[in-house]
């Protein structure tokens, strides 16, 4: 094919379909006036002129469909590019996982001991008040106090005779995964369940939720075994819920359920702090949002715990799971993030 079919929109197709037809016996002129028919005895030329011409405009259409699909597929091929550079300034690998995700592979410690050497003084003080009561022959009653840790021995010890090998991908970011974005909240731990699995992912385990959390090294937070409000988004004052709320889609219609969300909500935008990262590239799996995932040996309606804490001034630490929450409950501190397995698993 010669240079000048490469690009139909500037060969004039036109001109040169015109030309196959003007060659026709049967055709009228292009020009809009009046044409002489050619001569009988060259009406077989005409045709196998007006048949090359067509043959030629085929292939001139097929060579430009062929350039705009080269050219969708460049686009396809760039942008997979700068998806691959704009997660490889990000910690952790993809290997194995999709693009959102984080591979999480190594061995992982069952049974763990972290021992606190400092907690917050509203702790102590809670504790204090409840020996006295106890001394005193008072019942002490239920506390409202989170058990806070500001400062671990290290390192933490593995309990376990043997470590439990592990390998399994897991969102970047708290559903719906994507940084910058707000997480969800107010879902019940069915749904996300649902959510997870319309992506062809599924909630993580509770193991799943510890280790990526942790890592290798069993750290008692996921930035190390100091507590630090200004690493992730954790020690918020606590602000009382005084009005009934509905699951996200219905309280964004009831202008009072949506008034008192706007009120109660302290979340921050996924990976907007970036040094809430675990060893393996994971953000914000300490505070921002509580997350929702399964625990393997209970039975409905049970399976259901929460992990890692959210804004308030709770635990916010790998390792604890709130496991009172059923499964069909659903509140503004309680969101998740899906997992699945990796490729060669």
């Amino acid at each position: 094919m010669s240079e000048r079919f490469s690009n139909p929109s500037r060969l004039g197709l036109g001109v040169l379909f015109c030309v196959a037809l003007a060659t026709s016996a049967t055709a009228p002129a292009c020009s809009g006036g009046g044409s002489t028919p050619p001569a009988p005895d060259a009406s077989a030329d005409a045709a196998i002129e007006a048949a090359e011409a067509r043959a030629e405009l085929d292939a001139a259409l097929a060579d430009a469909a062929l350039d705009a699909e080269a050219d969708a597929d460049a686009a396809a091929d760039a942008d997979a590019d700068a998806a691959m550079d704009a997660n490889a300034s990000l910690p952790g690998t993809s290997e194995g996982c999709p693009s959102d995700m984080v591979l999480v592979a190594g061995e992982y410690c069952p049974l763990v001991q972290q021992r606190c050497v400092e907690h917050h003084d509203e702790f102590e003080k809670d504790q204090a008040k409840k020996k006295k009561a106890s001394e005193g022959g008072e019942g002490s009653g239920p506390s409202t106090v989170s058990e806070r840790c500001m400062k671990y021995e290290e390192p933490s010890v593995c309990l376990s005779k043997k470590r439990t090998p592990m390998r399994y991908c897991m969102d970047r970011y708290e559903w719906p995964n994507q940084k910058g974005e707000l997480p969800a909240l107010l879902v019940s731990w069915g749904d996300a369940q649902k959510l997870c699995e319309a992506k062809g992912k599924r909630l993580c385990t509770e193991a799943e939720f510890n280790f990526a959390c942790e890592g290798e090294a069993m750290l008692p937070y996921t930035y190390g075994y100091e507590r630090d409000p200004t690493a992730c988004n954790i020690d918020k004052v606590y602000r009382k819920r005084e009005k009934k709320l509905f699951k996200y889609e219905r309280c964004m219609k009831r202008p009072e359920c949506k008034a008192e969300l706007e009120k109660l909500d302290q979340r921050l935008p996924t990976g907007s702090m970036p040094r809430c990262v675990s060893p393996f590239g994971v953000y914000d799996l300490n505070g921002n949002i509580n997350e929702w995932v399964v625990r393997p040996k209970q039975k409905y309606p049970n399976r259901s715990g929460l992990k890692g804490g959210w804004w308030g001034p709770v635990r916010g630490r790998c390792r604890p799971t709130v496991g009172f929450h059923k499964e069909d409950d659903y509140g503004y501190e309680e969101g998740f993030r899906c997992c699945k397995e990796a490729e060669g698993t």
